[in-house]
């Protein structure tokens, strides 16, 4: 049996891949803030879930990722699906700051600790859950555009350190549209993705062990129109 651990499942997409993965003969490690939740999903299979609650951006996520790894006997997939992100049109710095310690600094540890751990191993693959806010900036989030661009980039370097290991070590880069969640913010929300139909795609992109996927696929088109556009023209927008 595969194991695979995802950061996030309390809610949305992590939590529909947690169940999705199960169904798929995974053994699973679900980590969030809110434990009741992580109960809740563990009593509908109760022998596949380990829980483990914690608090990414506070806590040591190295030292509670190994502990968990320990507990379930081995690591084959680590999918980092937890984020968070507002609305900011008047900069407000508690509301970046917040951005940034998910998306940035916890975001870091987690995925280094991760390429560690399977290249000691010799394998094993990083999903990263990226968006496709990360292609241009914003003028109303512009932490949560810029953290999700840094994580693209950096998400790209280890792909790159992965190929020179010449070791199996697959890095992939999810890049949602809108999909349902309560991460979805904002009005004229369009080609909205169910978090189920979300999950459904992403483990097939996980399966081919695709470098970067589109979530739902129509959104690649989105991302060529959205690294076309002009600054001129994408400034005034």
């Amino acid at each position: 049996m595969k194991k695979a651990i995802i950061i996030g499942a309390t809610s949305g997409i992590g939590n529909e891949l947690a169940r999705i993965l199960v169904k798929n003969e995974y053994k699973v490690g679900i980590t969030g803030r809110r434990k009741t939740k992580l109960e809740k999903l563990k009593e509908s299979d109760p022998i596949n879930f380990n829980i483990s609650s914690f608090d990414c951006t506070t806590e040591n996520n190295s030292e509670k990722l190994t502990k968990l790894v320990n507990e379930m006997g081995g690591l084959d997939l680590l999918i980092l699906s937890s984020g968070t992100g507002d609305l900011n049109e008047q900069l407000k710095f508690d509301i970046e700051d917040a951005t940034n310690k998910l998306n940035v600094i916890a975001f870091t540890e987690i995925v280094d600790w991760t390429f560690n751990y399977f290249e000691k191993q010799g394998k094993g693959h990083l999903v990263g859950i990226s968006s496709i806010a990360g292609i241009r900036g914003s003028r109303i989030a512009p932490a949560y555009n810029a953290s999700k661009a840094y994580q693209i980039n950096y998400l790209e370097g280890l792909r790159q350190k992965a190929k020179k290991t010449k070791q199996p070590i697959y890095v992939t880069d999810i890049r949602p549209g809108f999909v349902d969640t309560d991460m979805a913010k904002g009005e004229g929300q369009f080609w909205v993705t169910t978090k189920e139909k979300a999950a459904k795609q992403i483990l097939g992109l996980i399966q081919k062990k695709r470098n970067v996927g589109y979530v739902s696929k129509r959104w690649r088109l989105i991302s060529i129109l959205l690294k076309g556009l002009p600054n001129g023209i994408y400034n005034r927008m």
